[in-house]
């Protein structure tokens, strides 16, 4: 079979799961929940903004990242409701954003959004870029969260600790060398695509850079960088990390030399071993063993050695997507939690990042089931699934973050009627500097925003907060920061989520389509 018939089998398997899971009438508006989605990206830019900035309640901010180290750090995004720029999660968001246009960018951009789709991730490797000032040294981190946490001032009126923290060879950090690999060699991919071969070799450059680095001189990145242990520890250490960044190296750069990186540390780095049931900034190796797994349709030449440890990989994918779908034998040792009203539940802190990442995890994975033509296999005497049956547990979850819930809440802010309007953040709680110039103090905001029990006067559009707790019950209060804080890493799953959920609707319009009465088609 030739590659260009076999890519037209696969894309007309995935097509076919696509039309039983679309034949449910949609309950939501998923090409408006994408343009938000992205949106939301433009109310995180720290940095000078652009000219055409569509969030207009922000404005400048970090103008002097970086001064007092004498490197250039401004730009990047704030990872939440506060002004740290935490390395770690902006990697994996910028990771996440890219694998979602990679996916499924043809969606995005019949969507009419793969422009901002593209400078959403752009904004985070063009700082990445400026991060990376040498090839043994990374600038990790801007601020810190002691600090940053005791005042509630805009980002444009902060007068906290501005310091910047970096690992290099002598204080290794190889979590976020690793996770910043991944990302910018996510991103080539992405702009090479896109027609921009210049900014793709520049990013695939530094990507092979930072994982040399992060593999040479190998350290946990918070025992160098300690003010970030409150905040973004690695429970997970960093082999996962090496072996995500280099099966994203491998998609980038082709030949065998990350692929067989990823083989020959698949057992000693736990890719093969561990089994769990969350996918995080934190813990990688639910995603990284389904990126492996993709290996096995999209690589024509593996050797017998290679195609084995790939399916050792895979049979872990498949227990973190039995997990989520409640299907692994064992009971709920071996299962992701749910509350009652069937969300994943993983833990009471941000729970929905666990649930947007799964949502998109299975999405892919669905697909990969198609193509194969073959089922989701939970156990030995587990029971099985068809791609479309992942696929829809999938379309569930996002579904309950746009309000099919016991809420009818939506916790993507700005969609649908009735969403949170307190959402823990500094900015979005403040009054706009766009339209109020006055300064803000450190604790002034405490007294004049955060007090405040009035609903915040911009609605940060586009972010996924933290979500409900295990009963199905959400609380909109700023003080309830477990369940109104948005994260970037929340909300950059979802793009892609929503691009395939939004096709999904197009198929289901054509088939319910009347066939046209007129002469043409009918002798067609």
């Amino acid at each position: 079979m030739s590659d260009v018939s076999g890519r037209f089998v696969v894309a007309a398997a995935v097509v076919a799961v696509s039309l039983v899971v679309a034949a449910a009438a949609a309950a939501h508006d998923y090409g408006d929940a994408l343009s938000k989605s992205l949106l939301y990206f433009e109310a995180q830019r720290s940095g000078r903004l652009p000219y055409n900035q569509r969030v207009r309640w922000r404005g400048h901010s970090g103008l002097t990242d970086g001064l007092e180290q004498g490197v250039d750090l401004v730009g990047g995004y704030y990872d939440a409701g506060d002004h740290v720029k935490f390395g770690l999660p902006m990697a994996f968001t910028i990771t996440m954003l890219s694998w979602g246009v990679l996916e499924y960018g043809g969606e995005i951009a019949a969507a009419g959004e793969l422009g901002h789709a593209l400078h959403a991730i752009k904004w985070g490797t063009d700082y990445f870029i400026k991060a990376h000032t040498h090839p043994n040294v990374l600038w990790t981190q801007v601020g810190d969260g002691d600090s940053d946490h005791y005042c509630w001032q805009r980002p444009e009126d902060m007068t906290t600790s501005r310091r910047a923290y970096k690992v290099d060879a002598e204080n290794p950090g190889s979590e976020v060398a690793a996770e910043t690999a991944a990302a910018m060699a996510a991103a080539s991919i992405v702009f090479r695509r896109a027609g921009d071969a210049h900014y793709a070799h520049l990013l695939l450059h530094h990507a092979q850079q930072l994982f040399e680095f992060g593999d040479k001189y190998r350290g946990r990145y918070d025992a160098s960088v300690r003010v970030v242990k409150s905040y973004y520890p690695s429970a997970s250490g960093y082999k996962d990390e090496l072996l995500w960044a280099a099966l994203w190296l491998h998609r980038a750069a082709g030949g065998r030399r990350y692929l067989d990186y990823a083989v020959a540390n698949a057992d000693d780095f736990g890719g093969t071993g561990w089994a769990v049931s969350e996918f995080s900034w934190d813990i990688k190796y639910p995603g990284l063993q389904i990126l492996a797994s993709k290996l096995l349709l999209e690589e024509k030449h593996l050797s017998d050695e290679q195609r084995a440890v790939l399916e050792k990989y895979r049979s872990k994918a498949e227990f973190y997507v039995c997990s989520c779908m409640d299907k692994n034998p064992g009971g709920a040792d071996n299962n992701a939690g749910r509350t009652p009203a069937g969300l994943i539940f993983i833990r009471p802190w941000n729970n929905l990042q666990y649930v947007s990442n799964a949502a998109f995890l299975l999405t892919v994975y669905s697909d990969l089931l198609a193509g194969l033509g073959q089922r989701l296999r939970c156990g030995e005497a587990g029971e099985a699934a068809g791609a479309g049956d992942v696929l829809e547990f999938a379309k569930s979850q996002a579904d309950y973050i746009l309000g099919s819930n016991p809420m009818n809440t939506s916790y993507l802010v700005g969609y649908g009627e009735r969403y949170p309007r307190r959402v823990h953040h500094r900015a979005a709680s403040s009054a706009s500097y766009q339209h109020d110039k006055a300064f803000i103090g450190c604790l002034q905001g405490f007294d004049s925003w955060y007090s405040a029990h009035r609903e915040n006067p911009h609605d940060i559009v586009g972010a996924v907060v933290g979500g409900p707790n295990a009963k199905d019950v959400f609380t909109d209060h700023r003080g309830a920061y477990m369940q109104t804080e948005a994260c970037t890493y929340n909300t950059a799953p979802m793009v892609g989520v929503f691009s395939k959920l939004k096709e999904l609707e197009r198929l289901r319009r054509r088939e319910e389509a009347p066939p046209s009465s007129s002469p043409v088609a009918d002798d067609l």
